[in-house]
């Protein structure tokens, strides 16, 4: 979401997308429940969703693909295994027969048949814990304009990681070394308001608005366009560790905005007419996120450069880093309705604002026009994550 080594915070943070359709529909936002798998593996009888779009796009996608390879099979990546009943050999093994079937499948067709025989799909617990559906949004890397050195027009910093923060070696943040021992790390309107992090050099870059510094927060990463024109690119370096609120669903509940006009553009509009109020509204959001130079694309939670339209954040408490795959939705249009979106993704990110299997974030790529797509996705659908079978798997591997 770049985010949590680009964290995601994602865009829902600012759209408050987690909540639930009202007090009779999914609840997407909520935990799986006790003791439920987080991946349900269909039967014979089930249907299957169509990967042959992996095979007609494989130039893009397997760029993604060799550095979700690359990632598990580093010694690192075996901590994380088993997850959700995968082994880190069975993983590992997963991604490279899917990328052999790409290079020496001759024909859509040959493809498909070769991955409905060897792989076995599974589709996420969901909201209910029962394969009842994800809620998808979208993530993006904003352009934002700025400056290196503060004036009247750009007074609010992105600021670099704080000596005192301190995180584990897999990069939970643990909090703030004090004389007195470890303590958690302040707030976002304790920092803001208190001052905590001027005067020590941390500034990276000064931006023109708060909500932009506010919108690089949540979505862990900026690229920053300075007067002379020239690009600066920053990525997640780490977070305060407190939770988060989101800012878009206090101004819907307290009725500044209507749940149904909820978008980053009407986020936005509500901002800039009312100025006063909008410092008040972001530190309601406690969580808080740091940031460092960049070059290249920003990188997620497995330290690999997300790639638009082919990385996905979700909860890696629950699913297996790295994986592929399939998310089945739909995207709105720049002209307004839907267009299907049915593609093989690898899940290389770690949602910020997620804490369940109901939910997924999909990265939209940069730019303004991704931003703008980013902060109107808001679609339910599926995904399903492709395993070889058991049968195929290679003893010693």
């Amino acid at each position: 979401m770049m985010m949590r080594t680009l964290l995601p915070l994602l865009l829902l943070v600012a759209l408050g997308a987690c909540r639930a359709k009202g007090p009779t529909g999914p609840d997407y936002g909520r935990e799986l429940p006790y003791g439920a798998a987080p991946l349900i593996k269909l039967g014979p009888g089930d249907e299957r969703p169509d990967v042959t779009g992996a095979w007609l796009d494989r130039v893009d996608l397997l760029p993604a693909l060799e550095n979700s390879i690359g990632w598990t099979n580093l010694k690192y990546a075996q901590q994380f295994f088993p997850a959700a009943g995968i082994s880190h050999a069975h993983a590992l093994q997963s991604l490279k027969r899917f990328h052999q079937l790409l290079m020496e499948s001759e024909t859509a067709a040959a493809f498909e048949g070769a991955v409905d025989a060897e792989f076995d799909f599974y589709q996420s617990a969901g909201w209910d814990g029962r394969g009842g559906g994800v809620l998808f949004t979208g993530y993006c890397t904003p352009v934002l304009d700025g400056s290196l050195e503060p004036s009247a027009s750009y007074r609010y910093p992105l600021y670099a990681l704080p000596p005192d923060l301190v995180k584990a070696a897999d990069g939970t943040i643990l909090g703030r070394q004090t004389t007195a021992g470890m303590e958690p790390y302040p707030t976002r309107r304790e920092i803001e308001e208190k001052g905590l992090l001027e005067n020590q050099g941390l500034e990276l870059v000064w931006l023109r608005d708060p909500l932009d510094a506010f919108i690089a927060h949540v979505n862990g990463s900026a690229f920053v366009r300075t007067p002379d024109g020239t690009e600066l690119r920053f990525g997640y370096a780490g977070k305060n560790g407190q939770p988060y609120t989101s800012m878009g669903g206090e101004l819907v509940k307290d009725g500044r905005i209507s749940k149904e006009a909820l978008s980053l553009g009407t986020l936005r509009a509500w901002a800039a007419q009312n100025p006063g109020h909008v410092q008040e509204y972001m530190n309601r959001n406690d969580s808080y996120v740091f940031f460092g130079p960049i070059e290249g694309n920003p990188r997620g939670s497995l330290n690999l450069e997300v790639q638009a339209y082919r990385t996905l954040a979700t909860d890696k408490s629950l699913f297996p880093r790295g994986a592929l795959v399939l998310v089945d939705t739909v995207l709105p249009m720049p002209g307004g309705g839907y267009m299907p979106f049915q593609q093989v993704m690898l899940d290389q990110d770690t949602g910020g604002a997620i804490r369940t299997a109901g939910r997924a974030d999909i990265y939209l790529g940069v730019g303004h026009s991704a931003e703008r797509l980013a902060g109107t996705t808001r679609s339910e659908g599926q995904m399903y994550y492709l395993f070889l079978k058991p049968q195929y798997l290679r003893a010693g591997e």
